[in-house]
């Protein structure tokens, strides 16, 4: 463990963080975690991925989730707080094995304690989120604003309910940056000159 580094990497949806993340890991040859979290914790709880996919950092507001979990969360197994748990112990048993890059989750605000995280936040103008998310998803400009609005409101919700902190804020992380101004890779390459700066990665 004494060489080794966490980087996480919270996103603005549409700026391109799990492009980064891949660079980051062929360039450092460490793993990448992203929906790999929700099959760990799926696999290491019994319960399906297809479930956890459902709620995958999205907070639910239903009367029948705020009465379970007022009366405690192992009365749900699949209330918001109980997979906050398990995906947080599958995190922190990743995190604890070696190098890693994981991506979203909280993952920043899951492994505050440990001495070897470079937490990141990566942003970039509507315009650059709206044209990469029309090109992935195959639709038009207002129906790609629709959606990255709503996966940025969700993501906000998620993070500020069980963090207690807020999503997006520079002094939750160690740096944020907008990835439209050098690219996926050339963020990449800046974040391994941070974290090396920063004494957190020292190959």
């Amino acid at each position: 463990m004494k060489d080794s580094i966490i980087i996480t990497i919270g996103r603005q949806f549409g700026s391109g963080g799990l492009e980064v993340a891949r660079h980051l890991s062929r360039k450092l040859d460490i793993p990448v975690y992203d929906r790999e979290l929700i099959s760990k914790a799926a696999h290491d709880s019994g319960i399906s991925a297809e479930m956890f996919e459902e709620k995958d950092e999205k907070r639910g507001f239903s009367l029948k989730g705020m009465l379970l979990q007022s009366f405690g969360a192992e009365y749900d197994v699949m209330s918001e707080a109980n997979i906050f748990r398990l995906q947080s112990e599958a995190i922190i048993d990743i995190a604890s094995k070696g190098s890693a890059i994981i991506v979203g989750r909280c993952s920043n605000y899951i492994l505050r304690e440990m001495q070897t995280t470079f937490n990141v936040f990566l942003t970039a103008p509507m315009e650059e989120r709206i044209k990469r998310i029309s090109e992935r998803m195959k639709v038009n400009a207002e129906e790609a604003e629709a959606i990255i609005e709503k996966k940025d409101r969700k993501r906000s919700e998620y993070y500020n309910y069980f963090t207690f902190g807020e999503w997006g804020m520079a002094s939750e992380y160690d740096l944020c940056m907008d990835s439209s101004i050098l690219g996926t890779e050339g963020t990449a390459d800046m974040i391994i000159e941070a974290a090396r700066k920063a004494g957190r990665l020292t190959r």
